[in-house]
């Protein structure tokens, strides 16, 4: 089984690393081609992933074609706002023999607008070719360092031949991958639990304490069965990798990138301020503004999202926010 990777940034980058560390034939193939030049010069990712050296057994190469050409699974590890445009490069990339059996998502957010899932843009624009997602607790420099962890991957109906397959494949030593066939479940945990990071953020940012982030965690994953049952996935789905798992090492690990940006907010800095000056992607934002849409739509009650929304995106202050939450009418658990 061949790999591509497409996308360099930090995770994309060390999920290769990982399939070159576990002896696969994995290609990674950077947007550009000057940071191609860069990594192949360099065996090292500079600016997203430094200090890791990228081993010599993985070929790097802008030429996704080329990479295509003789992979059978490809790994999308974009944004999830820069999917359906990745996909479609993949497409036009594509030879009439490219052998390819199975496009991976490594994205957690849902697509602005559309409110699909990443499997579902994909399945969007490459209807030919089973998706899937492979998602979980996973910090992109613990894996590349070869340090223990677990995901899941999920995917529907159509891609169960080859299955277990791609899931002996990308396991080994240092991670071990479970399957799933609620891609929804699997999905939508996936995306929800960045905005619960940011919400997490936020709390540490006004000084909280612990007896608030453990209140927060624990209704964050109420919400997030609440909200996933309510959109087709199953509720059993959020009690796993995709879901708690990766809710406690997103709203805790000192690496989140979500969980900073909340905590910035959370110490008085606006959310349009610090997306406009970011290089790198807090996919909980975006995500926020599509959840909040979908829970209109089908009238779902998530208010620690829609309190997530209104500081996000309508200026309220996390404190009002908190007050807000706190003075909800009383209920049972």
């Amino acid at each position: 089984m061949k790999f591509c990777v497409v996308g360099a940034g930090a995770w994309g980058t060390a999920f290769a690393v990982h399939l070159a560390r576990l002896g696969r034939p994995v290609v990674l193939v950077p947007r550009r081609p000057e940071q191609a030049a860069a990594l192949l010069a360099t065996r090292e990712n500079r600016d997203y992933l430094a200090g890791v050296a990228l081993p010599e057994s993985l070929v790097i190469t802008a030429d996704l074609s080329a990479a295509l050409g003789v992979s059978t699974v490809v790994l999308l590890a974009c944004p999830s706002q820069a999917l359906r445009e990745t996909s479609a490069r993949v497409l036009a990339a594509r030879g009439k023999g490219t052998p390819l059996k199975l496009v991976v998502s490594l994205s957690k957010g849902l697509e602005v607008g559309s409110h699909l899932r990443p499997a579902q843009v994909i399945a969007a624009v490459q209807p030919d070719v089973p998706a899937g997602a492979l998602t979980g607790p996973t910090n992109a420099a613990e894996v590349a360092r070869g340090l223990p962890a677990a995901m899941v991957l999920g995917a529907g109906s159509d891609a169960q031949a080859w299955l277990a397959d791609v899931q002996a494949a990308l396991s080994g030593p240092t991670l071990r991958v479970y399957t799933s066939d609620d891609l929804a479940g699997v999905e939508y945990g996936g995306c929800l639990k960045n905005i619960y990071a940011i919400a997490a953020g936020c709390a540490a940012g006004l000084g909280l304490g612990d007896n608030a982030n453990a209140a927060l965690l624990t209704r964050a994953l109420a919400e997030m069965v609440r909200v996933g049952s309510a959109l087709g996935a199953r509720p059993e789905t959020f009690y796993g990798l995709s879901g708690f798992g990766d809710l406690v090492a997103t709203c805790h690990g000192a690496w989140s990138r979500n969980r900073e940006f909340g905590q910035r907010i959370g110490e008085g800095r606006s959310a349009a301020e610090l997306i406009a000056h970011r290089k790198t992607v807090v996919e909980g934002y975006r995500t926020t503004e599509s959840f909040h849409g979908l829970c209109v739509e089908r009238k779902i009650d998530a208010p620690i999202l829609r309190e997530m929304h209104a500081i996000l995106f309508e200026g309220k202050a996390p404190a009002l926010a908190l007050h807000t939450l706190m003075l909800r009418g009383l209920k049972r658990e």
